[in-house]
């Protein structure tokens, strides 16, 4: 091969295609050009699947029917957890106004009427779970 590379055309005066015969003779182009050519099959076949998951998605992505499917179903999975989250929020912008408008003090007696309510005893148990679990992470 570099036999028949070596040889410049003589009647060309084009600077470029004497610019890439001389990156041609270069034996590290030459190595590469080798490795491309060995691996012809294996590009092809690369080629060959991208080719088909690039027409996958121009499907999907030009069919409308697919893509509204697919927004509704996302927005049926997202709903709860957005009513959810909206119920909680709410809860607690209502709690706080409630907090600021209760100047009330709350003693140790009072301390002791509310730990008899479930609500806080599940909190404190959730809350005494939770510490446990990092303070388990943090020694192991």
């Amino acid at each position: 091969m570099s036999e028949t590379v070596t040889k410049l055309p003589e009647e060309s005066g084009s600077v470029r295609e004497l610019d890439v015969l001389e990156q041609l003779l270069k034996p590290e182009i030459q190595q590469s050009l080798t490795q491309l050519v060995e691996n012809l099959p294996k590009l092809a076949e690369l080629v060959t699947l991208l080719t088909k998951a690039y027409d996958v998605a121009t499907t999907v992505a030009n069919d409308k029917v697919l893509v509204n499917d697919m927004v509704h179903g996302f927005g049926e999975f997202v709903k709860p957890i957005v009513d959810t989250t909206k119920g909680i929020a709410n809860a607690a912008v209502e709690a706080g106004d409630r907090a600021q408008a209760d100047n009330s003090t709350i003693g140790l007696f009072g301390i002791l009427k509310m730990l008899k309510d479930p609500q806080v005893q599940a909190t404190l148990r959730f809350a005494q779970s939770f510490l446990n679990v990092l303070a388990e992470r943090k020694n192991g």
